[in-house]
């Protein structure tokens, strides 16, 4: 992720300290200017040293005692440099200075007190967005898997799914992101390194070194794998950023094994994600947990993402799919068959459903890649010729 140059206008001194630190702690954007006051009009001095900052973000401080000042501040930024993002920071229970900011030209609206996480996010949503408006080099795509509950099966989806993206595809990588790491299990794989060695190394990255912290499956798929211990000490999500960063640019897919890890990290990678797949089971417990996840992820943006994976799935007399959809909020993206038994013996073998060709559940997982991929020109290119890389 490229570094992002931010002004901060803030007329509270204090506050003005407090956002410089937490824009430079993010690691992803560093300030260029700071101004004490709003601009009032295009030709004052502070409109004019904004625009020779030349920045990609300013940051507009609302503060409570005087919002309209701030407002038009907004408004007059967004004119004077409708290409550079806006960014209001404001009390979330006064609606309507939201709405105002909004519509005066803000991007984003972010809570005060003000958090690291909170502008990181808000960075990866605008570089996110500005990629694909641009639609500039071959960049992946990025696939995240979230269990509804712990056992709903999103490993068994994401080892699944990446080894059926890389069978027609090519290029893909799975990055296991649980607190325990499962995935190699599942492939029968005893990895070197781990997900917590590329993040520790990050300062000296480059594609040579990324290649080596993957542990090969026999089928070409590339595996970073979890950790094997719990981790006293999480990667910051800035490492996250900067660690996907560079895996959208070396493999056409990567899908995130998050398994039932529910943090700032399964947030930020939710929001780099072009479709978040929500495991869930049809039992209650598990469309009741579905609900909740789909809230925590929409907390940042990335409701619209959010797709349901129905697994284990068995027709239920009086119970439908839009049944299943109204519950969690989320649109039904696939439906994995109830085979236990084949799906336990596959684990406890190592052995990946998709090597068992030709079976209902292998098929089911090829579908969902094709179903996943399907709007895809890139993918369908790929295909067509023969695996040859873009």
């Amino acid at each position: 992720m490229p570094e992002l140059s931010v002004v901060i206008v803030a007329t509270d001194n204090e506050q003005r300290a407090v956002m410089q630190v937490l824009v430079d702690g993010t690691s992803v954007a560093r300030t260029v200017h700071t101004c004490a006051s709003f601009p009032v009009a295009g030709s004052d001095p502070i409109t004019r040293r904004v625009r020779a900052a030349n920045p990609d973000v300013t940051l507009v401080d609302i503060p409570a005692d005087n919002p309209p000042l701030a407002l038009r501040a907004i408004e007059l930024l967004h004119q004077e440099m409708p290409e550079a993002a806006i960014f209001a920071i404001g009390n979330l229970n006064q609606p309507q200075i939201i709405v105002n900011a909004m519509r005066a030209g803000a991007r984003e609206f972010i809570e005060r007190p003000t958090t690291t996480t909170d502008l990181l996010e808000a960075f990866v949503r605008l570089t996110t967005a500005q990629r694909r408006g641009r639609q500039e080099g071959p960049r992946g795509k990025v696939y995240s898997v979230i269990n509804a509950k712990g056992g709903n099966g999103a490993t068994t989806v994401a080892v699944n799914l990446a080894m059926a993206l890389q069978s027609v595809h090519g290029q893909t990588a799975l990055v296991d992101l649980a607190p325990l790491g499962h995935a190699a299990l599942h492939m029968n794989l005893k990895p070197v390194f781990n997900v917590a060695d590329a993040t520790r190394n990050l300062h000296r990255m480059d594609a040579s070194l990324l290649e080596s912290f993957m542990t090969r499956h026999n089928g070409g798929l590339q595996l970073l794998a979890g950790t094997n211990m719990p981790a006293a000490v999480d990667p910051s999500t800035a490492e996250f950023v900067r660690l996907f960063d560079m895996l959208v640019t070396h493999y056409r897919y990567v899908v995130v094994d998050a398994s039932s890890r529910f943090d700032a990290a399964s947030r930020l990678i939710a929001s780099l994600s072009e479709t978040v797949l929500l495991v869930a089971c049809t039992d209650v417990a598990s469309l009741w947990s579905a609900a909740r996840v789909q809230q925590y992820l929409g907390e940042t943006g990335s409701r619209e993402r959010v797709r349901l994976v129905l697994n284990r799935f068995r027709k239920v007399p009086g119970f439908s799919e839009s049944d299943a959809e109204a519950a969690v909020g989320a649109k039904l993206l696939w439906r994995v068959p109830n085979q236990y038994f084949a799906v336990s013996g596959a684990i406890d073998r190592g052995t990946p459903l998709m090597e068992q060709r030709n079976t209902e559940i292998a098929r089911c997982f090829s579908g969902l890649a094709q179903e996943l991929t399907r709007n895809d020109v890139e993918a369908k290119r790929a295909a067509w010729s023969l695996f040859k890389s873009v």
